[in-house]
């Protein structure tokens, strides 16, 4: 289990910040941090300059604030992979990341976004993608399967909204190794409250 910390306008005061990581851990004990910063070209609601996204970023991992942090593929790819080296050096999980909130790509795509951020080293990759009609939900599940089978990192994947919850709740049948849920505002379209996510991964799960 991992608690998830995003950041909000106010978070990008440093004291602040810090403040609130310390907080957190004392609260979490041995659950996971895990950090993030969404700007706004995947799903966040602060714009950000990559000077200062990647700023941020290097700052929490130097000062060792988190125990994940979740960094997104679109960005300068010499720059991830110097985040991503300098998070391992701090022994900081990665997950990288991709959001798709219009649109779900094809199967080979979503596959290929996956292999690259296993070649970016990331320890884990995520994608998030929107689904305008059943069949993109069955495209993100074969392209889950495929990947799964075939990258060596572990993937996270889910299709968003209300057609997509389904993907929420199967990954373990699917070859997704983490799902998120919330305790309070959703951060992402169809997220599901977290007792009732963990009642239908039990019952789907017992019925395998």
């Amino acid at each position: 289990m991992a608690a998830r910390l995003f950041f909000k306008p106010a978070l990008t005061d440093h004291s602040l910040t810090q403040a609130t990581a310390l907080k957190l851990r004392k609260l979490l004990g041995k659950i996971v941090l895990l950090t993030t910063f969404r700007t706004t070209h995947e799903g966040g609601n602060q714009p950000v300059s990559d000077d200062a996204y990647f700023q941020l970023y290097d700052w929490l991992i130097q000062n060792q604030l988190t125990d994940m942090v979740d960094i997104e593929l679109n960005h300068d790819p010499n720059r991830v992979a110097s985040l991503i080296q300098s998070a391992h050096d701090h022994h900081i999980v990665v997950i990288l990341s991709n959001h798709d909130f219009t649109a779900t790509p094809a199967e080979a795509e979503l596959v290929d976004r996956l292999t690259q951020m296993q070649d970016q080293h990331a320890d884990i990759g995520k994608i998030a993608v929107m689904p305008q009609k059943p069949e993109d939900v069955t495209t993100l599940l074969k392209a889950t399967r495929t990947a799964s089978e075939r990258l060596k990192i572990p993937i996270i994947t889910m299709s968003m909204g209300e057609l997509g919850k389904i993907t929420r709740i199967s990954g373990r049948q699917t070859g997704s190794v983490l799902s998120f849920a919330t305790v309070g505002q959703a951060s992402a379209p169809g997220q599901i409250p977290i007792e009732a996510l963990r009642r239908e991964m039990n019952t789907t799960e017992s019925k395998n």
